[in-house]
């Protein structure tokens, strides 16, 4: 099972495919934060765990159940010339689901939020949270497994590779969290890339492949400008406020 150990290309493998499910555990790690961010305060650590705990175990079910996953790869019936697969129908379906919940999210953003009884902002269900983060996990997961199986041949690379990028997301998904729910801005940017992330599903299912380099060089860059926008508005903020001690002294 392990004899792979002494082979060095096989750690070569091992790292690059690591490196790789990290950053394709990226959008699910923003899809998750942002409807974590719809739970009460108490519920959101914990429910952030759960949806990548699914996510882990979305991964390795599908990982073990290698052989299904290969079926999936071969053409189930034919539309207009395009050969549609059970792979196809889920990246399909996924992508319209991203498609349509991004863009909820983005007019709930713009609306005024609705108050409860009591006053307070109403907030969604603890189990509508998680059942919408498996849905989406199955996609995501379909993806990570697929890139894996095409670029390692032994399964326990892919299981630790897959656990190691599932930890990186499990440490990192409360700080990039609590990082979007503070920055508007941010959280407008996210799910503008989930809809061009559901749009690129969506293209892929129907066999008009999208380098996923293309995807995220888009995504960093886009990052990189508003990280510059953010500071830009503290040192505003900050001089302002010196201006106004200067003022009152």
């Amino acid at each position: 099972m392990f004899e792979w150990i002494l082979i060095p290309e096989a750690w070569i493998a091992l790292v690059t495919l690591v490196a790789l499910e990290i950053v394709l555990g990226i959008d699910n790690i923003i899809f998750i934060s942002i409807l974590v961010g719809k739970l009460p305060a108490q519920q959101q650590d914990k429910a952030r765990r759960i949806g990548i705990s699914l996510a882990l175990i979305s991964r390795l079910i599908l990982l073990f159940g290698i052989v299904w996953i290969m079926r999936l790869v071969s053409p189930w019936f034919t539309i207009l010339g395009n050969e549609i697969s059970g792979r196809d129908l889920i990246l399909i379906g996924g992508g319209l689901f991203l498609l349509g919940k991004s863009t909820l999210e983005i007019h709930d953003s713009l609306e005024i939020p609705e108050l409860d009884e009591s006053g307070n902002e109403q907030r969604v269900s603890f189990t509508s949270v998680l059942l919408q983060i498996a849905v989406l996990d199955v996609v995501f997961s379909l993806d990570s497994v697929i890139t894996a199986v095409g670029m390692v041949q032994y399964v326990s690379i892919m299981v630790i590779a897959i656990m190691i990028a599932v930890g990186v997301m499990l440490l990192s998904a409360a700080s990039i969290g609590s990082f979007v729910d503070n920055n508007p801005t941010i959280k407008m940017l996210a799910l503008a890339f989930l809809i061009l992330i559901g749009v690129t599903l969506i293209g892929e299912g129907l066999s008009a492949h999208i380098p996923r380099g293309y995807i995220y060089f888009a995504m960093a860059f886009s990052v990189g400008v508003e990280m510059l926008n953010i500071q830009v508005r503290r040192n505003r903020a900050s001089s302002t406020m010196h201006l106004h001690k200067k003022i009152q002294e």
